[in-house]
Formats: C-alpha cells, sequence, structure tokens
C-alpha cells in the first residue's frame, strides 16, 4: 500500500466506520466484510440500477454474445444480462471480465472458460491473453453507458470491431439533507472504500464542502491505482491501495491503515 499522512494507530476497541459507495441496495458484501473486522458501514449510494427491458437492448445483446470476445464489466452486467438472454449459449473462452467477481457470476450461470486477470481493473484486463491479437475480431462490451472508456478505445485501436450493449443503467440518486446529518455527525474515524471514480465524483458534486473537507482529511482505501491517482486528485489526502476491488480487499485495506500493529481479524 502507498500512503500520505498515514493515520495514528488506532486501538482496535475504537469505534470506526466505513463509507460504502456501492450502488442502492449492493452494500451488503461489504458491509458483512467490514462488520468482521469491527467496523459498521455507512451505505452512501450515488446511483440505482435499472435494467433495460426492451427489444432493442435484447437485439443488442444478442449481437454481442455472438461476438469473438464478450467483456463484462462488472457483476451487475452480468445480472442485467442474465435476466434479457440465456448466457450458458457463449462459446466456453469468448467470455472475459475485469474481475473475479464478475467470473464467479458468469460460471454461476453456466458460462465455461471465463478469464479474468488477477490484476483486477482495465489494464489487467487488456493483458489477458484472450485479448491479444485482436485485429479483425469482433469485441463486445457488455455494460452501462459511461466508463470503462479505456477498455474500448484500447480494442480499437488494437484494430478489433467493438460493440457495446448497455444491459443497465444508473439512475443517479439525490444526497438528502437527513444523509448529510448523519454523515456530519459521525464519531470516530471514518475509511472511505472506493471502487468507482464516477461514484466519487458524482457524491461530490452534492456534499456541502465542510463534509468534504473532512473527507479529504480521512483514509481512503482504493481498488486499484488508477483510482488512488483519482482520489490524490480530488485533494485526498490519505490514499492507500487495496490488493483489489472485493469487499474484503477493501474491508482489510481499511483495517490496516487504522491498525498496522494487529494482523486482521
Amino acid at each position: 500500500m502507498h500512503a500520505m499522512n498515514a493515520p495514528a494507530y488506532v486501538p482496535t476497541d475504537t469505534p470506526w466506520h466505513l463509507i460504502s459507495l456501492r450502488p442502492q441496495g449492493q452494500h451488503d458484501a461489504l458491509r458483512r466484510a467490514a462488520a468482521r473486522i469491527g467496523a459498521r458501514t455507512v451505505a452512501l449510494s450515488p446511483w440505482r440500477l435499472r435494467l433495460r427491458n426492451d427489444a432493442a437492448t435484447r437485439a443488442q445483446l444478442a449481437q454481442a454474445l455472438a461476438c469473438d470476445r464478450i467483456v463484462f464489466t462488472s457483476p451487475a452486467a452480468v445480472d442485467a444480462a442474465a435476466r434479457l438472454l440465456p448466457l450458458a449459449q457463449i462459446p466456453p473462452g469468448h467470455a472475459v471480465t475485469v474481475g473475479e467477481g464478475t467470473a464467479r457470476e458468469l460460471r454461476r450461470r453456466g458460462v465455461a472458460g471465463v478469464q479474468a486477470p488477477s490484476r483486477m481493473d482495465s489494464e489487467g484486463l487488456l493483458a489477458l491473453p484472450a485479448m491479444r491479437h485482436l485485429q479483425g475480431k469482433r469485441v463486445a462490451l457488455v455494460t452501462a453507458p459511461g466508463g470503462r472508456g479505456m477498455i474500448a478505445a484500447q480494442v480499437q485501436a488494437m484494430g478489433a470491431q467493438l460493440l457495446r450493449a448497455d444491459v443497465y443503467d444508473r439512475v443517479p440518486l439525490p444526497v438528502s439533507a437527513a444523509t448529510v446529518a448523519r454523515l456530519q455527525a459521525l464519531q470516530g474515524i471514518t475509511v472511505l472504500a472506493l471502487s468507482s471514480g464516477e461514484a466519487l465524483e458524482h457524491l461530490l458534486t452534492q456534499l456541502p464542502e465542510p463534509l468534504i473537507e473532512r473527507w479529504r482529511a480521512a483514509p481512503v482505501v482504493s481498488a486499484s491505482a488508477r483510482l488512488a491517482e483519482l482520489a490524490r486528485s480530488l485533494g485526498f489526502g490519505q490514499v492507500h491501495v487495496a490488493a483489489g476491488p472485493m469487499p474484503a480487499q477493501l474491508a482489510s485495506a481499511a483495517y490496516a491503515v487504522l491498525h498496522p500493529q494487529d494482523p486482521a481479524p
């Protein structure tokens, strides 16, 4: 992990909070991981996910599933696609993902030969054997509008034909005055779990400046080096890179920041 101005050692019995920026209804995995290490989770959703359940999206997805390589960008993309069309029709070895959590969701739905990088980010995905030699191939991106621009640009630069299937939408949620008051009233140390740059940027436009300044002075654990750089560019000073984007990895990174002298429970 890399950090600046790391906080002082915090005794293990000191209450602390992990702020989750996951979509609405998707905080449970991080909440469970945080509870195992003695943290309380504060859910702050920037948006909710909405399935694109229409004939045009199904037709777009059907074309995507017939491509030479099919990139699923998140577990939510897998879930949305599976609600539209059966995914077991994907030929073995054609599906690739950004992370192991997404790969696990595909395998659960009968997709064989899924490739996922050990480095769970866009750079890791593009380094997979399945993503080399794409000249003349058709590559599909199963995702939501926005994000993952690096994958699309690199795939096209390698001479592939890119097809995008947006199977769900992120519907922005307003931050209520009650939520702001709850965040301002939090006692003890808070750690921000960062797995989406878009989520952070969206929320920063809605929070009052005094609260943003408190966040900037608090530790951040990011799912990747790229997200860590984004956080630093937004003024966050204590930024640490977790081993990956999985809830347990983010929670463990947060614990290690606050309790460097103790192994995680």
